[in-house]
């Protein structure tokens, strides 16, 4: 697994925890509003750490930090990342996931063997439109099974979308929230731009049209938030 960078100390990456966010390099998708586009599309220039390095920072941080957010790019791209979270979470530390969906045997393997206390997985848009959104023509079917063993598994999670203008309609966070239909937690993510996109020429939604997107998630999904105000 190769790993470009790492943030020592986060209270937003992971929800009720002190933690730490560890970015893996690449990506298997191309979504025009990554703000990770470094981690991504510029794989030669992105910085490299070693696994080793990581767990020795983490075994001066017990007791200072509780938990270890792995982020990208895509982690599950790489065939070592169930091994590495376990030996983090070996040291005594939570892990939170972030993962794309677009690797479910990998997701599956470890949700099995309890390698992740809590999972953020991105719902990039309607089923309709997911592959011009992703980048990424096959993505869908994976995307599928990665959310159905969320649903129907018992490691807590949560489904996000970053909504971009031109990207995204109230129509289609309608037929998101129909799909993932029984989610415990929802998250609509105004856009922002990172400086460090994939994409350009994006536009967020108005604060008030944050308001119309929640309320098409919440014909099926009640408990919709949206993050980042």
């Amino acid at each position: 697994m190769r790993i470009g960078g790492i943030q020592k100390l986060t209270l937003l990456d992971f929800p009720g925890k002190v933690a730490c966010t560890v970015f893996t390099v690449g990506c298997n998708f191309r979504c025009p509003f990554c703000h990770n586009a470094s981690l991504v599309t510029h794989t030669q220039d992105a910085g490299s750490l070693g696994e080793d390095e990581i767990l020795s920072f983490l075994s001066k941080r017990k007791g200072i930090i509780e938990g270890v957010c792995l982020t990208g790019g895509e982690p599950l791209i790489w065939q070592d990342t169930a091994d590495f979270l376990g030996r983090v979470k070996s040291m005594g530390y939570a892990v939170k996931l972030d993962t794309n969906g677009s690797c479910p045997e990998r997701l599956a393997e470890i949700l099995e063997n309890g390698l992740a206390d809590y999972v953020a997985m991105d719902i990039k848009n309607s089923p309709e439109k997911y592959p011009v959104t992703a980048g990424a023509e096959n993505a869908l079917e994976s995307v599928e099974k990665s959310a159905e063993l969320l649903l129907n598994g018992k490691t807590p999670f949560e489904f996000r979308t970053t909504v971009v203008k031109g990207l995204h309609t109230g129509a289609d966070i309608e037929s998101i929230a129909r799909w993932i239909k029984g989610a415990e937690r929802y998250y609509l993510q105004g856009f922002r731009d990172s400086g460090d996109l994939i994409g350009s020429g994006l536009a967020a939604f108005t604060p008030e049209e944050m308001e119309k997107l929640l309320s098409c998630a919440r014909k099926y999904l009640p408990n919709t938030e949206i993050r980042g105000e």
